[in-house]
C-alpha cells in the first residue's frame, strides 16, 4: 500500500491510486464462501440430533401420599396504575372538492330564469299593492258617498221642516187675518149699530124741534170749516216727503156720530201707491175726527187729498 505524498504548495491535492483492487474482491468472495459453509453444517446438524423420549414407571405398591403442600399464598398484586385517557385524534381537515366549473349555457339559463322568477315576484308585489290600493279608494269613495247621502238626507229633512214650519206660518198668518177680519167686521157692525143709535137719538131729538135738521142731511151741503178742521187733522198725521202737485186721490169716509173712523174707500187713486197708503194712514191715525160746530157729524164723507192741499 503506498503512503499519500502531501500536495505541494500551491499544487492541487492527488489521490493515489488503488493497485490491489482485485486482491480485494477475492479475499471478500472467500469470506462469503466460508459464510455459507457454516451456514449449511448447523442446518444437517439440527436436522440429525436424536429425540428424547420420557417414561414414567408406577409402583404398584401403595404408598402413604405425602401431604399436600399448602398453598402458596398469592403475591401481592400491585395497584394499578390509572388508566390515562388519551385525548381523541384531531379530525382529519376535509379540504372543500374543488367546485366545478359551471357550464356557460346553463349559468345563462339560471340567471333567464332567475330573472323571469324576479319580474313574476314584483308583478305580484304590484298587483297586491293595487289591489289594496282599490280596496282602499273603494273604502274612501263608500264612506263620502255615505256621508253625501246622510248629508242630504238632512238637508231634505231641514227643507221639509222648514217647509212644514213655513206652511204652518201660513195658515197661522191667515188664521190671524180671517180672525182680524171678522174682528173688523164685528167692530163695524157693533160701530154701526151705535151710528144707528146715536141717529135714533138725534132724529129724536130734531122732532122736538132742536136744531137736528142739519144733522139729518147727509147731501152736498157741509160746513166749510168742519171740513177744513178735518183736512188739518189728517195733514198733520201725513207722513209723505215727495212733492207732486198733479196727484190726487178720492176717499169716502164712514164715522160715528162720535167722529170715530169706521170704514175708508178709496173711491179715486192718485197713481201712486205710496201716497194713497199715506193718505189712509193718517186717515185711521185722525180718529176720531173734528165734529162740526152743533156737536154733529156727517156720517159719509168723501174728501180729496191733494199735496199742495196738504203742505
Amino acid at each position: 500500500m503506498q503512503t499519500m505524498k502531501p500536495a505541494t504548495a500551491g499544487g492541487p491535492y492527488k489521490v493515489p491510486r488503488q493497485h490491489d483492487s482485485w486482491r480485494s474482491i477475492t479475499l471478500a468472495v472467500a469470506m462469503h464462501a466460508v459464510l455459507l459453509l457454516f451456514l449449511w453444517v448447523g442446518v444437517s446438524w439440527q436436522n440429525n440430533q436424536p429425540v428424547e423420549v420420557q417414561a414414567e414407571i408406577w409402583d404398584m405398591k401403595v404408598q402413604d401420599a405425602a401431604p399436600p403442600a399448602p398453598p402458596a399464598e398469592p403475591a401481592p398484586q400491585p395497584e394499578p396504575e390509572p388508566e390515562v385517557v388519551k385525548p381523541p385524534p384531531p379530525a382529519p381537515k376535509v379540504e372543500a372538492p374543488p367546485v366545478p366549473k359551471e357550464d356557460p349555457e346553463i349559468a345563462l339559463q339560471r340567471i333567464k330564469k332567475k330573472k323571469l322568477e324576479e319580474e313574476k315576484a314584483e308583478k305580484l308585489e304590484q298587483a297586491r299593492l293595487k289591489k289594496e290600493a282599490d280596496e282602499k279608494q273603494a273604502k274612501l269613495d263608500a264612506k263620502k258617498k255615505a256621508e253625501q247621502q246622510a248629508k242630504e238626507e238632512k238637508e231634505k229633512e231641514k227643507a221639509e221642516q222648514e217647509a212644514k214650519e213655513k206652511a204652518q206660518a201660513e195658515k197661522d198668518k191667515k188664521k190671524a187675518a180671517a180672525e182680524k177680519l171678522a174682528k173688523e167686521k164685528a167692530d163695524k157692525a157693533a160701530k154701526e149699530k151705535a151710528f144707528a143709535a146715536e141717529m135714533s137719538r138725534i132724529t129724536g131729538a130734531a122732532a122736538k124741534g132742536t136744531t137736528g135738521t142739519a144733522a139729518q142731511s147727509t147731501g152736498g151741503r157741509t160746513d166749510g170749516g168742519y171740513s177744513a178742521a178735518i183736512r188739518s187733522k189728517i195733514k198733520s198725521n201725513l207722513v209723505y216727503g215727495e212733492q207732486d202737485d198733479s196727484l190726487s186721490a178720492t176717499y169716502l169716509i164712514t164715522q160715528l156720530p162720535s167722529g170715530e173712523v169706521i170704514g175708508i174707500r178709496k173711491v179715486k187713486s192718485s197713481g201712486s201707491i205710496a201716497y194713497d197708503n199715506a193718505i189712509e194712514n193718517a186717515i185711521n191715525k185722525s180718529s176720531p175726527l173734528p165734529k162740526k160746530k152743533d156737536g154733529t157729524v156727517e156720517r159719509d164723507l168723501e174728501l180729496i187729498f191733494k199735496p199742495k192741499e196738504m203742505h
